[in-house]
Formats: C-alpha cells, sequence, structure tokens
C-alpha cells in the first residue's frame, strides 16, 4: 500500500497525501495527474491539481511511484513493485492492459547476452488496435 511507503520512507504524510496515496493504491487503471485530481477532489475538494502534481514528484522521486509515458501527451501513475510487468496499450481507446510473458522475458535475456550483456531492467510497451478494427 502507498500510503504505508510513504510512512516507512519518512514522508510526512498530510492527509491530502493520504487521499492521493489511497487512491493510487486502489487504482486498477494507470491515471494522469487530472485523473487523479478528479478523484480526489470528489473526497477533498480542497485538493488542487498542483497539489497532486507534488504529490506525485514526491512519490516518485521516492521510489514508491513510477511514472509512465504511453505516447498520448499524459503521463501516467502506477505504484512501484518488484513484480515485474509490460503493458499493451490500446491506441484507439487508451485503455492499458497489463501482462506478464515467460517467453518474452525469455528472448529479452536471450538478446542481450547474444550481444554480451546481462539484462538488468527494461520496460515493454506494446501499441496495438483491436483486431475487428483497421488501423
Amino acid at each position: 500500500m502507498i500510503e504505508q511507503r510513504c510512512i516507512e520512507k519518512g514522508l510526512r504524510m498530510t492527509e491530502q497525501r493520504r487521499v492521493i496515496a489511497r487512491i493510487l493504491s486502489t487504482a486498477e487503471d494507470h491515471p494522469d495527474a487530472e485523473e487523479l485530481h478528479k478523484r480526489a477532489v470528489k473526497i477533498d475538494s480542497n485538493i488542487s491539481l498542483a497539489t497532486v502534481y507534488r504529490t506525485v514528484k514526491l512519490f516518485e522521486e521516492a521510489g514508491i511511484i513510477e511514472r509512465l509515458d504511453f505516447r498520448d501527451g499524459r503521463s501516467r501513475y502506477e505504484e512501484a513493485t518488484d513484480d515485474h510487468h509490460d503493458h499493451l496499450i490500446n491506441v484507439k481507446s487508451g485503455e492499458v492492459i497489463e501482462f506478464v510473458s515467460d517467453e518474452i522475458e525469455r528472448l529479452q535475456e536471450e538478446i542481450a547476452r547474444k550481444h554480451g550483456f546481462r539484462l538488468v531492467d527494461h520496460r515493454l510497451e506494446l501499441y496495438a488496435v483491436p483486431l475487428d478494427e483497421k488501423g
């Protein structure tokens, strides 16, 4: 849970930060700052968009959340975890699907090894349209 990780890292947790942390912890999507703000003001109408931006920057710098850029001009956020996953992005709707593929992981390791490297990290984003649409 993001709120607990903030406390463990010694961040001062104002009530507004707690609200934003809870929203991020329960989000099943990858909200951007504007969406976080929209959700936060339903809980506390005093939370400004600037507060959301400052808070996600603080959480990101502390390594609690990750900022994602899916080429749509918006930074989106998700909780930083040790559980690796990749993203499939529907370019028509903006929907983001998280997935894990042992085969892809194996291939990436193999490619790095073939070129004389040991893979230490990676990020994979697949951009797609639904099969029933042309594009």
